[in-house]
C-alpha cells in the first residue's frame, strides 16, 4: 500500500494527515518534533510528502526530510487553494488542512524536488527582500506625484533615499553570494553572454528561476507563465493567451526582450516573422520573450554561451 502525507504547518506546530491509513499526527515545529515526525516517516516510507511553502517554516522539517532520502514536494499555496476548490472547499473561511494536502499529494502527485540547501535558501530571501524594498520604492514614488506640501515631498525624498541605499546593499550582497557560488556564477555568465540580457537579468534569472537549464522548452514557458493556453470558452473561443506561472520572472525579461528584439539577431528575426504574418505587437513581444527563454534554458543545460545557432 502507497501511503501518502500532507503537512500543514505553522510557526509552532505542525499537523500532519496520512492517507489511505486516515490517520492523523500533531508535532511541535522544533527540533524535537522534527526528529519524532521523522522517525515516524522514515519508519513508514511514504511514497510522497506534500507541504505548502510558508516562506520557511517549512524549511527545517523539509531538509530533514530530504536528506533522510524521503520524497518532498514544497509547493506553491495557490495550487493547494485551488485543488481545495475543485473538490469543493471554497469558502474563503476554509482551512487548508493537512487532510487536503495529503488528497492533494495522492491525487496530483507533484513530483518531488531536491530542497534548498542553507545558501539558496539566503539567496531566496535576499531576493525576496528586494523585490519588497522596490515595491517600497514604487509606492513612496507614486505618492510624491501628489505631494503638494513641501515638507512631505521632503520627507517622501529622505525615504527614498534610504530605500535606494538598501537596494544597493541587498544588490552587493546578491552579487557576492552569486560570486562565491561557482555553479551559479556558471550559469549567471552563460544567462549574461546571450545579446539583449544584462547582469541585473542575468542574476534575476539565476535566483528567481533556478529550475533554468533542468526542464524542457514546454515545461520552462509554463513556469514562466509564456506558454500559450488554449481557452475555449464563450467569446474566447479558438483564442490562446498566456499567464500564470512566476510573474516577478516574465516581468523581470519584459525591457531585457525589448532590448534583444533590436540586438538579438535571432530574436529580431523571429519577432519580424511574426509580424509579417499578422500578429500584434504585442503577441510577437511575448512570444519573443519565450524564445528568448526557452534559448537561455537551452545553453544553461548544455553548459554552453551564447551560439546564433542554439534554438
Amino acid at each position: 500500500m502507497e501511503n501518502y502525507v500532507g503537512i500543514d504547518i505553522s510557526k509552532r506546530y505542525f499537523d500532519l494527515h496520512i492517507l489511505p491509513e486516515d490517520k492523523q499526527h500533531h508535532f511541535e515545529n522544533d527540533h524535537k518534533g522534527i526528529r519524532h515526525c521523522l522517525k515516524m516517516l522514515t519508519d513508514l516510507r511514504p511514497k510522497l510528502i506534500v507541504m505548502e511553502s510558508t516562506g520557511g517554516y517549512e524549511f527545517a522539517l523539509a531538509t530533514e526530510l530530504y536528506v533522510a532520502g524521503l520524497a518532498v514536494a514544497v509547493v506553491n499555496p495557490r495550487q493547494i487553494r485551488d485543488f481545495a476548490k475543485a473538490i469543493g472547499q471554497i469558502a474563503k473561511t476554509d482551512k487548508i488542512d493537512a487532510k487536503v494536502i495529503a488528497r492533494f499529494a495522492s491525487t496530483i502527485e507533484p513530483p518531488a524536488r531536491e530542497v534548498m540547501d542553507s545558501k539558496a535558501m539566503r539567496l531566496k530571501s535576499l531576493v525576496a527582500r528586494r523585490d519588497q524594498l522596490t515595491q517600497m520604492h514604487v509606492a513612496e514614488s507614486n505618492r510624491m506625484e501628489h505631494a503638494v506640501d513641501r515638507s512631505i515631498a521632503h520627507s517622501i525624498k529622505a525615504i527614498l533615499k534610504v530605500i535606494e541605499r538598501q537596494i544597493a546593499d541587498i544588490d552587493k550582497q546578491i552579487v557576492e553570494h552569486i560570486n562565491h557560488d561557482e555553479q551559479l556564477r556558471r550559469k549567471a555568465d552563460i544567462v549574461d553572454s546571450a545579446p539583449g540580457i544584462g547582469d541585473t537579468t542575468a542574476f534575476m534569472l539565476v535566483t528567481k528561476l533556478p529550475e533554468i537549464g533542468t526542464l524542457n522548452r514546454r515545461q520552462i514557458a509554463a513556469l514562466v507563465g509564456v506558454a500559450p493556453i488554449n481557452r475555449d470558452s464563450g467569446a474566447f473561443r479558438g483564442k490562446r493567451m498566456t499567464g500564470g506561472g512566476r510573474s516577478s520572472v516574465r516581468s523581470g525579461l519584459f525591457m531585457p526582450t525589448l532590448v534583444a528584439i533590436k540586438h538579438n539577431p535571432v530574436i529580431r528575426e523571429f519577432y519580424q516573422r511574426l509580424l509579417s504574418v499578422g500578429k500584434t505587437k504585442m503577441t510577437a513581444v511575448i512570444a519573443a520573450m519565450r524564445k528568448l527563454l526557452t534559448i537561455l534554458n537551452v545553453m544553461v543545460a548544455k553548459n554552453e554561451f551564447w551560439n546564433p545557432k542554439v534554438t
